[in-house]
C-alpha cells in the first residue's frame, strides 16, 4: 500500500474555438448584401434599372435638355422630319443648314416624293396635301451648347434661357432645330416626348400609391381578422377584377369628359383616381394571402403572448415582412400603369392639352388619318418606342428584383459565397 504509486490525472486540452469565418477566406453577408449580390447578376435587371434612371434624369431636367419648349408652335415648319440625322459637322464644329419649305408631289408609277418642282418635264406628279418637302439651304446654323433660347421655368420656380443645344436663332429664323421632327402644328416632338415622358412617369408612381395603400389596408384588414369581414371584402375585390378594365375606364372617362371644359390638373388627378380604383383589388388579395400565412406564425404567436396589440403586430411584425413582396409588385405594377394611360390618353379620354402625355402624341396619328400619318410622317411614332422602351425597362427591373428577393435565390448565392 504504501508503494503504490498514484499518478497525477491526464489534463485534457480543451477543444479549440472555431476559426472566425473571416480566416477561413470568407465574411458572412448580411440579407440586404446577398441581395444585391443577386440583383447584380441579373444583367437585363441592371440594364432595365440604368434606363429608368436615364429616362427619369432627361425627364426631370426636360426644359434645359430640349432646346424648344413643347408648348411653342412653329407654325411655318410642320411635319419637320428628324433632324438628328442632318447633323453635318465642320471640324468639330455640329451645325445643321437652313429649313426652306416645299409642297411636296408624288409620281405614282415611280412612287417617288419629292419638290413638286424637281420632277422632269414629263412627269405627272400629284400633290400631297400635308406632305412638305424641306430643302437645306446652304446657310449654315452652329449648333452649341448651352445656348440662349425660349425662357421656361426649370423645376417650375427657376426662370431662365439657357438650353443644352440649339441654334439660338429666333422663332422665325430657318436655323431652327428638331432633333425629332415636328408634328402639324410645328411643335417639337423631342420637347412634347420629354414633357410627356415627365406626365406618363408621375401618374404611374401615384397611382401605386394610392392603390397600395388602400389595398394594403383592406386586404391586411381582411387577413388579420377573418370572419365576416373577410367574406366582404373578398366579394368586393373579387366584384372590381371581374370588371372589365379598359371598359369601365372608358366609360367613366366619358362621363366625366362630358362634363364640360375641365381643368388640366383636375383630369390630371381624375386619371389618378380612375387608374387607382381598378388597380387595388389584385393587390388587396395577395396582401390577405400573406397576412394570413403570417398571422399564425411563431414570432406572431410570441409577440402576442407579451401581450402586443394588434397595430403593433401589424406594422412591427407583419408588415416589414411582406415588403420585399410590396417593392417587387410595385416594379412590376408601373408598365400595366402606363399602358393603361397611354390607351386612354390615345382614344382621347386622358391627359389634354395644355399637358401632354405619349399616349396623347399618339392620338395625332388619327387626325389625318393613321395610314397617311405612319406612311408619310412615319417619326411621329417615336413616342410608341419610349413606351415600348420604357415597358420592357420596369420589367426587366422587376424580374431582376423578384429574383433577387427571393429567400431561395439568396439561400444559394450565401452557399455560393461560402
Amino acid at each position: 500500500m504504501g508503494n503504490a504509486k498514484t499518478t497525477a490525472p491526464t489534463r485534457v486540452e480543451p477543444p479549440k474555438p472555431p476559426a472566425p469565418e473571416e480566416e477561413l477566406g470568407y465574411r458572412p453577408l448580411s440579407q440586404r448584401q446577398l441581395i444585391w449580390r443577386r440583383f447584380r447578376r441579373h444583367k437585363l435587371g441592371l440594364l432595365g434599372g440604368i434606363t429608368i434612371l436615364f429616362l427619369l434624369l432627361i425627364f426631370l431636367f426636360a426644359e434645359f435638355i430640349s432646346p424648344n419648349n413643347y408648348w411653342v408652335l412653329y407654325k411655318d415648319y410642320p411635319y419637320v422630319p428628324p433632324m438628328i440625322t442632318q447633323i453635318h459637322f465642320d471640324g468639330l464644329r455640329p451645325y445643321v443648314h437652313g429649313l426652306a419649305k416645299r409642297q411636296a408631289c408624288i409620281d405614282l408609277d415611280l412612287n417617288i416624293i419629292q419638290y413638286c418642282r424637281d420632277f422632269p418635264p414629263d412627269a405627272n406628279p400629284r400633290r400631297l396635301p400635308g406632305v412638305y418637302v424641306y430643302k437645306e439651304t446652304d446657310q449654315k446654323y452652329y449648333l452649341k451648347f448651352f445656348v440662349r433660347g425660349p425662357e421656361y421655368k426649370l423645376f417650375g420656380f427657376i426662370p431662365t434661357n439657357i438650353h443644352l443645344i440649339g441654334t439660338g436663332e429666333p422663332m422665325r429664323s430657318p436655323g431652327q432645330f428638331f432633333p425629332f421632327g415636328t408634328d402639324k402644328q410645328g411643335r417639337d416632338l423631342f420637347a412634347m416626348v420629354l414633357f410627356g415622358g415627365r406626365v406618363t412617369l408621375a401618374i404611374a408612381p401615384l397611382v401605386i400609391l394610392i392603390s397600395f395603400l388602400v389595398g394594403m389596408f383592406l386586404g391586411g384588414l381582411s387577413g388579420y381578422l377573418g370572419g365576416a369581414v373577410d367574406t366582404f371584402l373578398q366579394r368586393l375585390a373579387e366584384i372590381v377584377m371581374s370588371l372589365p378594365r379598359l371598359a369601365l375606364l372608358l366609360a367613366i372617362s366619358g362621363i366625366v369628359s362630358s362634363l364640360g371644359l375641365i381643368p388640366p390638373m383636375v383630369r390630371f388627378w381624375t386619371i389618378v383616381g380612375l387608374l387607382s380604383m381598378v388597380s387595388w383589388a389584385p393587390i388587396a388579395r395577395v396582401i390577405r394571402g400573406q397576412f394570413l400565412a403570417l398571422r399564425e406564425s411563431e414570432y406572431t404567436q410570441a409577440a402576442r403572448a407579451l401581450g402586443a396589440g394588434n397595430l403593433r403586430i401589424i406594422f412591427r411584425h407583419i408588415l416589414p415582412n411582406i415588403m420585399s413582396y410590396l417593392v417587387v409588385a410595385a416594379t412590376l405594377a408601373v408598365p400595366d400603369i402606363i399602358i393603361l394611360e397611354s390607351i386612354l390618353s390615345f382614344l382621347g379620354y386622358g391627359i389634354q392639352h395644355p399637358l401632354t402625355s405619349w399616349g396623347m402624341l399618339l392620338n395625332s396619328l388619327v387626325g389625318e388619318g393613321f395610314q397617311f400619318e405612319v406612311q408619310y410622317h412615319s417619326w411621329l411614332l417615336i413616342p410608341a418606342a419610349f413606351i415600348v422602351i420604357t415597358v420592357l425597362a420596369f420589367n426587366f427591373l422587376g424580374d431582376a428584383l423578384r429574383d433577387a428577393v427571393d429567400p431561395y435565390t439568396v439561400a444559394e448565392v450565401k452557399e455560393e459565397g461560402h
